[in-house]
């Protein structure tokens, strides 16, 4: 292969920009800067930016290997939904071996990233990427695949905090279970616009076995698990009144998020999930570094 062919062109990688919505990393990010900068506040309070930035390429890279994948493995599942017959996988505007290429390039600074942290996140480095591969599956064998996108983004924070302390902490686990829950729980009302489609093609998920009612419902108890779960978290941490002041907002905007999204009413359902669950992470970002910086955090 020649030089020039293995270089993508510009069309091909915003293509595959498309393909992987990049700018949805923005649901991931913030928890995983939340879980590093209390991990070096606990460390010896200074902002370390290079390690930060280490962090920032692990998820970014991370995430765009398991969106590729997702479209890789989805593709001809995508083709079949009116909703996402338009892809860029389906359409051509993207081809499989470029799609391999951007995620296999993905994996690879991802693991690079995590070398250059400790050894600890390069150790731990697959079973971050396993829950990844695994998900697009779950659809084929099981009615819970939200349950398996919940432990693959459950992961973001806990990876956050061993890219700062080289050890294990039960406190990022804490905040990584809240991220997984609360996503779980979005995943079951996005998947509630597919549910007719679903069940003619035979993909499994929460609305299609038990009806939009039901996950709706489940999307309710996940978002309340998940407020016990930051609650529990900022006691963990001895949190201050900014991030006391973010668990109010985040209340706030479930609430709001699920007063719009009915059962029989989804017509508001893409603000619920791309705006209110974008604010979400970073209006609690926002909080928890304004606490951390209170209380002592320096920034150099």
């Amino acid at each position: 292969m020649s030089t020039a062919a293995a270089i993508p062109r510009p069309g091909r990688t915003k293509a595959f920009l498309r393909l992987v919505m990049i700018e949805h990393s923005v649901f991931a990010l913030p928890f995983a800067y939340i879980a590093s900068l209390t991990a070096m506040f606990e460390l010896d309070k200074d902002i370390h930016w290079a390690r930060l930035l280490l962090v920032t390429v692990c998820m970014v890279g991370l995430r765009t290997f398991a969106m590729a994948v997702n479209r890789i493995i989805d593709r001809e599942i995508d083709a079949r939904n009116p909703r996402t017959a338009h892809r860029e996988l389906v359409t051509g505007a993207m081809s499989v071996r470029h799609a391999w290429t951007g995620a296999l390039v993905a994996l690879v600074v991802f693991l690079g990233a995590a070398a250059l942290l400790n050894p600890l996140c390069l150790a731990l480095a697959p079973v971050a990427v396993i829950p990844m591969v695994v998900y697009p599956y779950g659809k084929r064998f099981t009615n819970f695949p939200q349950a398996i996108l919940g432990i693959a983004q459950a992961m973001g924070p806990i990876g956050g905090w061993l890219a700062i302390s080289g050890s294990w902490s039960w406190d990022a686990v804490i905040l990584g279970l809240a991220v997984g829950v609360w996503i779980g729980g979005f995943d079951l009302i996005y998947a509630c616009q597919d549910v007719e489609t679903d069940r003619a093609i035979g993909v499994k998920s929460v609305p299609a076995r038990f009806g939009i009612p039901a996950a709706i419902r489940g999307a309710r108890v996940c978002h309340a698990i998940t407020t016990a779960l930051f609650v529990w978290y900022a006691l963990a941490t001895h949190a201050g009144a900014f991030f006391w002041l973010g668990l109010v907002i985040v209340a706030g905007a479930f609430l709001y998020e699920h007063s719009i999204v009915r059962p029989h009413d989804l017509s508001r359902l893409n603000r619920a999930f791309f705006s209110v669950n974008g604010f979400i992470g970073i209006a609690l970002f926002v909080c928890a570094l304004l606490d951390l910086l209170v209380r002592g955090l320096t920034v150099r």
